[in-house]
């Protein structure tokens, strides 16, 4: 089990490494004409970002010796990977089709997995310059004004001053239910879903989002629930999980209402809903 100390000690390189993966994010989403998106073999589109992003965690983390399972890294089999006890799992750019349409609601992930089991996480928001960080058994938190960085370096002590606890609020802000839903990969599953919510909750407001910040906005108590009928991958989903339940929520899969799972053989996630502290469904 990772202890405080050693907690302490990688704190820092997960921390910088998603604030300096969002300024190389954030130095190509000015340039448009440099985004040179091509197709991947599922046919899901990838950016120059995306591979920068990459190639400055994977280099950032180096040093700390822990294997990184990466949506833009090679891919592993799962005999390689299988035993890994403790191991980086990472989207280096979560919610390429809206950096791609320029809508600013996109993300880096960096989760860091103990057998399996998410330890410590962090989503980095770098156009908002919004950083959520949370630590198994101690808390979820929210930092602001996180500028992005090529050469962030922040200390622990600098990490932890200043962080302000999730939920942010101790009641529900809202007296309607506010369902979440991607903006980009919606199924009629979806709607059919959303329109079973509305039978039971009339008012219910639908909110389209991208990327693992709708965890964020989870965690945060301002949105309700969000629900997922199209494919995500295990590095879609580890961090904002771990961020969303040190905060009070849940996230269970559909239809077996189980936790997900990592590191498996197929890294493809089943359908899944998630619940902010605060949802009573």
């Amino acid at each position: 089990m990772i202890n405080d100390k050693v907690r302490m000690y990688l704190l820092p390189p997960l921390f910088n490494a998603a604030v300096r993966a969002g300024a190389a994010i954030m130095k190509i989403y000015k340039n448009r004409d440099d985004y040179d998106i091509t197709l991947k073999s599922d046919r899901t589109p990838i950016t120059i970002a995306d591979r920068l992003a990459h190639k400055t965690i994977r280099e950032y983390l180096g040093p700390t010796r822990i294997p990184v399972l990466s949506e833009e890294g090679r891919e592993m089999s799962y005999d390689e990977r299988r035993n890994w006890e403790l191991y980086w799992l990472v989207d280096p750019l979560d919610g390429t089709v809206e950096f791609i349409k320029g809508n600013n609601e996109f993300t880096v992930n960096i989760a860091l997995m103990e057998n399996n089991i998410c330890m410590g996480a962090v989503i980095y928001v770098p156009y908002f310059e919004k950083i959520y960080l949370a630590g198994q058994g101690s808390g979820s938190f929210l930092k602001e004004h996180i500028t992005p960085d090529p050469e962030a370096a922040c200390t622990y002590e600098q990490i932890v001053d200043g962080l302000t606890p999730l939920p942010l609020t101790s009641a529900p802000p809202q007296s309607h239910l506010r369902v979440a839903v991607s903006r980009s990969h919606q199924t009629s599953e979806t709607h059919e879903h959303i329109a079973r919510l509305k039978e039971r909750h009339p008012d219910l407001e639908v909110v389209e989002q991208g990327s693992s910040y709708k965890f964020c906005l989870l965690a945060e108590g301002k949105i309700d629930y969000y629900i997922r009928t199209t494919h995500t991958m295990e590095w879609d989903t580890a961090a904002g999980e771990l961020i969303l339940a040190e905060a009070g929520g849940t996230t269970r899969s559909l239809p077996t209402d189980q936790a997900l799972r990592y590191n498996e053989e197929d890294l493809h996630n089943p359908w899944f809903v998630c619940r902010s502290k605060f949802c009573k469904l």
